[in-house]
């Protein structure tokens, strides 16, 4: 039986002990992301309210980074990333104060910033 857990803390937790394990491995139908951990074989579900797209900043360019227009083309761009390279992706920042979880391109050079809803923890 699967246990669910429905706290943040448990995601950062992970991220920050193990940060190269955790990895997005799909955009669920009900506006979730599902990120897995392949060392404590959790997979932390990151059910969002937003999402917006913002290329990240070179160090070239002192100015900010130029946001994507509007919540469905940012949503569309980080479809089109799990789809394409979906290894390319990582978790950035969160914070369960705010709600809010970075996924970072690493291939498109995008953040894409989530409010979440919702954190889910589930292990077996």
């Amino acid at each position: 039986m699967t246990q669910v857990i429905r706290s943040g803390a448990f995601l950062q937790q992970c991220w920050s002990v193990h940060p190269l394990c955790v990895t997005v491995k799909r955009l669920a139908d009900d506006r979730t992301v599902v990120l897995l951990c392949s060392s404590c074989r959790s997979a932390h579900h990151v059910q969002y309210n937003s999402v917006t797209a913002q290329a990240a900043a070179m160090p070239s360019q002192p100015e900010a980074p130029a946001a994507v227009a509007g919540e469905a083309e940012a949503l569309a761009k980080l479809e089109a990333c799990i789809a394409a390279h979906r290894q390319a992706l990582s978790l950035r920042e969160m914070d369960v104060f705010e709600d809010r979880v970075l996924i970072r391109c690493a291939d498109c050079r995008l953040h894409y910033d989530l409010a979440v809803a919702q954190f889910e923890m589930r292990q077996k």
